[in-house]
């Protein structure tokens, strides 16, 4: 059973984390049979390994974890990889693959300047 976590930084405020649990429903939304969470490094519950854990018990065999940061920053170029080595090792019959940042994607850098040439128009 395939499953996709939404990974952020995460915050304090609680209104931060609308726009993370948006991806997850939307990645529901258009795939009803996918398991889905959302997770964070630091500031908000729950973390990548609680939520990886709630995705195996529920049958996940199959986890794409989607890194919600726009730069390569430490966090996704350190802490996510040491993160997923480590879920990779306790969950070793789970196919674990961790995808590139959200900023590294091209599609979503043509949305955001298609949204920033549109609203200045």
């Amino acid at each position: 059973m395939k499953a996709v976590i939404a990974f952020a930084h995460g915050s304090r405020d609680p209104h931060w984390r609308t726009p993370i649990e948006a991806i997850a429903a939307q990645v529901k939304a258009q795939d009803p049979s996918c398991l889905t969470r959302t997770a964070y490094l630091e500031l908000c519950e729950p973390d990548l390994h609680t939520a990886a854990r709630e995705l195996v018990e529920a049958g996940a065999t199959e986890v794409r974890i989607l890194p919600v940061f726009f730069g390569m920053g430490k966090h996704a170029r350190e802490d996510l990889p040491e993160l997923v080595h480590q879920l990779q090792a306790g969950y070793p019959y789970v196919r674990w693959t961790c995808l590139p940042t959200a900023g590294e994607n091209p599609e979503l850098l043509k949305l955001l300047a298609h949204m920033a040439l549109k609203d200045a128009a």
